[in-house]
């Protein structure tokens, strides 16, 4: 059943293609425990002890906390399948509980270490050197997420506009806005695109091929070590990076979320965080009872 619980999110649920393999492993990883430890090779009939069991034992063996909750979501969303489906009568998911997380506040770089990235000459005057600021450019000016980068397609931009369509998680589709300088290095980008391209995605590699994952990574982590000592240095960092310098510019919370493609504003409230941390620094440095 879990190979029907996963075409069901891929094909209903219409969940992202990292959602589905983490999804994928962590259910994998289930069944394996179940047969090795109980002799059972069908996850409709493990009982509430076993799935209580396997948790222990990923706590024993000293998986943080966030990855096991991240499990227990998925147990929790197959046996919420297989209960629509009427295969099993009880949820054995009661049983579990998440386990506490400590809260990071978001990662970013500060905004004199952009401004420095984007004005020195950290950029070879060639394609690749144009794509990567483009990357970067994105990224930043955008916030948008790594797949939402890596599906981007020529046509979803309107450059005339200043704007990019981008379908987020879901494939919710949003209209996000782009500065004036963003627009024009897509033009200029376009054009030395068109020579090499040999698919419709937006960003390429330097053969032409689309721009995968770890290419991305590996890229943004090369030119954010140019300007700051962050610990993270990643595509996610410059989405948080984006939200954070919008919201300490006085961006409405509401305008974030929209432009982020959260679903709730829960998920954007976490930026306030460090906003409040920037006060609080402002207020040790300027007031004299600090």
């Amino acid at each position: 059943m879990i190979a029907s619980f996963l075409e069901f999110l891929t094909f209903e649920k219409r969940a992202s293609v990292h959602t589905v393999k983490s999804y994928q492993t962590d259910l994998d990883q289930f069944q394996k425990y179940l047969l090795f430890q109980y002799d059972c090779n069908t996850p409709e009939s493990a009982q509430p002890v076993m799935l209580r069991s396997w948790i222990v034992s990923l706590m024993e063996e000293g998986l943080n906390p966030t990855s096991v909750n991240r499990k227990i979501a998925a147990l929790r969303s197959f046996y919420s399948f297989l209960r629509r489906k009427q295969l099993i009568v009880k949820d054995p998911t009661k049983v579990l509980s998440a386990l506490k997380t400590r809260k990071k506040l978001p990662a970013f770089v500060e905004e004199k270490a952009m401004e420095m990235l984007f004005q020195e000459d950290f950029f070879t005057e060639d394609f690749a050197g144009t794509r990567d600021k483009l990357v970067l450019e994105l990224l930043y000016g955008s916030g948008i997420r790594l797949a939402e980068l890596l599906d981007l397609e020529v046509k979803h931009l309107d450059l005339p506009a200043r704007t990019i369509r981008v379908f987020g998680k879901r494939a919710k589709e949003r209209i996000v806005p782009i500065a004036a300088s963003l627009a024009q290095l897509l033009s200029t980008y376009l054009i030395e695109r068109a020579k090499v391209a040999e698919t419709s995605n937006l960003i390429i590699t330097d053969s032409g091929k689309a721009a995968y994952p770890v290419f991305i990574q590996r890229l943004v982590k090369k030119h954010l070590s140019a300007v700051t000592t962050l610990g993270q240095k990643s595509p996610h960092v410059l989405r948080h990076t984006y939200a954070t310098h919008l919201l300490n510019r006085g961006a409405d919370l509401n305008a974030i979320k929209e432009l982020l493609g959260h679903a709730n504003l829960a998920a954007t409230q976490i930026y306030t965080h460090n906003s409040i941390e920037k006060l609080k620094k402002s207020h040790q440095q300027a007031h004299p009872k600090a």
